[in-house]
């Protein structure tokens, strides 16, 4: 019949475009009418063929992509200034780097245009960059990954929003540069990593721990592992 000869021809124009889905939706049509078509058999096999190469191929692009996020910034040579506060922030890896901005860095301690300029090096020499995943869709905070806070908080009290919270101005201005907006973000942070950012000294740390107390959580302690 004519519309199955028009449906194997669609087909191969969609093979030719790499479009296999839609060229194996179109000779499946085909055999279900006429399970015997010789030329949609063969076409089969053929359209089945190639997009097991090309599902392959995708797999082992994203597996080799995640293999270069999860390379420990350890392996890379840095100075000793730039190193010292990746460890503070607790950016372990080349994933955790692209959560953050050019502004979470800059507003740590000891952290300058000279160590920014290192990192962003570093990084295009991968063909990356900073805040990466954290704008670049898929749903990726800017926050690098939340750990776990207790079972018991109540989820009104984790979203509860910083702003609505009474904070000195220091401790105020040093979380915003830090982009923490909810007290699930400020929990998910240890201690060093607020005393590592620029003007939060042991007076903020004080109240920032007071305040989570009276909302029965604490800041994030670091386990053996990290």
């Amino acid at each position: 019949p004519v519309h199955v000869s028009a449906l194997v021809n669609l087909a191969i124009l969609y093979e030719d475009n790499d479009m296999y889905e839609e060229a194996r939706r179109c000779l499946d049509a085909v055999l279900r009418s006429t399970p015997t078509h010789p030329r949609a058999l063969l076409y089969m096999k053929d359209v089945e063929s190639a997009r097991s190469m090309f599902y392959d191929e995708d797999d082992r692009t994203r597996g080799q992509r995640n293999a270069v996020l999860d390379i420990p910034m350890s392996d890379f040579e840095l100075s000793v200034r730039s190193r010292n506060c990746l460890k503070k922030m607790d950016i372990k890896s080349l994933g955790d780097l692209l959560k953050v901005s050019e502004q979470e860095l800059l507003s740590f301690k000891n952290f300058g245009e000279t160590s920014l300029s290192e990192i962003k090096q570093l990084l295009t020499s991968k063909g990356l960059r900073l805040g990466q995943t954290a704008d670049g869709g898929a749903g990726v905070p800017a926050i690098r990954r939340a750990a776990p806070v207790e079972d018991d908080v109540p989820n009104e009290v984790l979203g509860k929003q910083i702003a609505d919270i009474e904070l000195s101005v220091r401790s105020r201005k040093a979380l915003q540069r830090l982009n923490i907006n909810t007290v699930a973000e400020l929990a998910s942070r240890t201690e060093d990593e607020l005393l590592g950012c620029k003007n939060f000294g042991h007076t903020s740390l004080n109240e920032i721990k007071q305040i989570l107390g009276t909302l029965g959580i604490g800041l994030r302690k670091l386990d053996a592992t990290d």
